[in-house]
This record gives structure tokens, sequence and C-alpha cells, in this order.
């Protein structure tokens, strides 16, 4: 699938020499839901920011639908929605008015239909008439996702977009997704929730410290990054893993009536089966097995620790 948006070497600098971005390179593919994670300062919302055409890159380029975001910035930015971390609203005016006006900004026709179906789906129709201002926090932030999809942007960043709101405004805004996917509209996501970035992510990318780390496939990356475990529960507890079991390097948790056993599900033999073998053989009776897959969390915390102890 063809890329929409595309970004190459791309590099911020700010006035006294910290370096956000450092030569970030990405190939965005038309339709995807791509989720970025990394932790506070990584450079995510600069890198979402010099995009959108809010900040100026150092160096580099980035074209969105084959414009470069410089020299034909018009046209790139009119297939941009952003959705920001910060809310920024005009506080005297009506909900529905600053939806129509925010399409109006883009050049895009009056169209009242596409306006009412927006906000219908955020939740907003019958505070169509409120001021923004009387409007709670997750309110407001629903105002802000409605004015980004105004104008039927073929792009759409969501920087951190359900930070700090209610359950039910994450749900209505991920049935947006889901119907913005299903549309063929492309998705950036920065969250600090990873288990949405698990749900519904194509692809992860993770970035630390400026740079791009990591850029895979979701269910790939954590078929080769992510270990199972397998937790036997046993009918009486332990104190000790016994000596015949030395070398399977288990874990007791649960106050001994578990021993936990991690392995990679991709290698050629788990050691599952003559682990069993061994643990009835030293006399330990179980009563259960349960199988766990690491989470996109865990792969993540693991990647960026690992980072910051090869820059230390």
């Amino acid at each position: 699938m063809a890329a929409i948006v595309e970004i190459d070497d791309l590099r911020k600098v700010y006035d006294g020499g910290f370096e956000a971005l450092k030569g970030v390179s990405l190939d965005i593919e038309e339709g995807e839901i791509l989720a970025l994670l990394g932790p506070n300062g990584a450079g995510k919302t600069t890198l979402i920011s010099t995009v959108c055409g809010i900040t100026n890159a150092t160096s580099g380029t980035v074209r969105v639908g084959g414009h470069d975001i410089v020299s034909g910035f018009r046209a790139a930015r009119s297939m941009i929605g952003l959705v920001p971390q910060e809310i920024s609203l005009e506080p005297f005016e009506t909900v529905h008015r600053s939806v129509r006006y925010s399409r109006g900004l883009f050049g895009c026709r009056r169209d009242d239909a596409h306006i009412e179906k927006v906000l219908r789906d955020l939740s907003l129709w019958d505070k169509r008439d409120a001021k923004t201002m009387e409007l709670s926090g997750g309110m407001k932030r629903r105002v802000l996702i409605a004015k980004a999809l105004s104008h039927e942007p073929r792009v759409l960043f969501l920087d951190e977009p359900t930070a700090g709101v209610d359950v039910e405004l994450r749900r209505d805004m991920w049935k947006v997704v889901d119907a913005l996917r299903a549309s063929g509209v492309t998705i950036i996501l920065t969250t600090h929730y990873i288990e949405e970035a698990e749900a519904i992510a194509d692809r992860v990318g993770v970035i630390a410290k400026g740079e791009l780390l990591l850029l895979e496939e979701k269910t790939a990356l954590m078929a080769r990054m992510g270990r199972k475990t397998l937790d036997i529960e046993l009918t009486a507890p332990v104190e000790t893993v016994p000596t015949a079991l030395a070398g399977y390097d288990l874990e007791i948790v649960q106050g001994g009536t578990v021993l936990r056993y991690s392995y990679d599900s991709n290698a050629d033999r788990t050691g599952i089966t003559k682990l069993l073998s061994d643990l009835a053989a030293a006399g330990l009776q179980m009563s259960d097995l349960q199988t766990r897959q690491s989470s996109l969390e865990e792969i993540f915390v693991g990647l960026v620790a690992d980072n910051a102890e090869v820059a230390a």
C-alpha cells in the first residue's frame, strides 16, 4: 500500500542546542492506524507539530499525499486533521458554530449534514447550541475532535486524545476511529493508554530521546519480542524450587502456590513437556496451568529501558 505520509531524516533543534528530533524517517501507509509510543519528552508531539506545520523543522522533508509541507503547505495541511493535547477553544462560541467555522478555514463548502453527523457520532448534538465555556473538560475534548474531523481529512493525528477524559468519551472516540479506518482515513495516535494502542493499532513506533527506536507491525512485534509465561498452580505450596528443577529458572509466586516458567513461544522447543515430566518426578502435583503473553506495555517499557542504558 502506498505511503500517504513520508518523513525523511527529520530533525528539530531548538535554540540552546536541544535536539527534539534526531533524523526521524518514517513512511505511514494510507488507511493504517499507527501508534506512536514514548515517554514524556520523547519527541512525539514535536514530530506531530512539525508534520502539521505548527513547528518548522531544522532539516529533513515531510510529504503528505505527495505534497511537501513547506512548498505545498496548503494542499498538505488540508489533508490533515489534528486533535492536540491542549484544549484551546473560543469560550463564547457555540459548539456548532465552532465546528462549522473550522470546516470553513480549510476552504470547504458548507455541509450541515456532515457537521451534524460528526456531532452526533461524538454525542455532541444535544450540546450544539451550548457555549464551549459551559462544557466539561471531556465535552471540550469532544469538540476538539469534531473540529479536527470537520473538513473530512485523509490523515488524522490524535495526540493523547483520551488523556484525562471519561470512559464514555474513550468508547465514543474508538467507535469514530473504527469508522474512519473503514473509510480509508490514516490515523496516527499517541497515547499513554498502551492497552488502547494494543487493541487498535496496525503498526507500532517507539520514540525515545528524539529517535525512532522501532517501527513494526504490532502482531509481528509482539510475536518477536513478547515472551510467554506458564503458571503452574500446585496443590500444595513450596518454599524453594526442588534441586531437580533448578535448570528451568522457575520463579515462585503467589505465596509458593505457583511456579512461573518463562519461555520463547517461537523457539523450536519450549521445554514445557520435559518440565512437566520433571515436575511429576520431583513429587510436585499441579492443579492447573495458565499461559500469558507479554503485553505491548511490557515490551515498550523494556525497549525504553534498554535505550536509556545504552545512552548512559
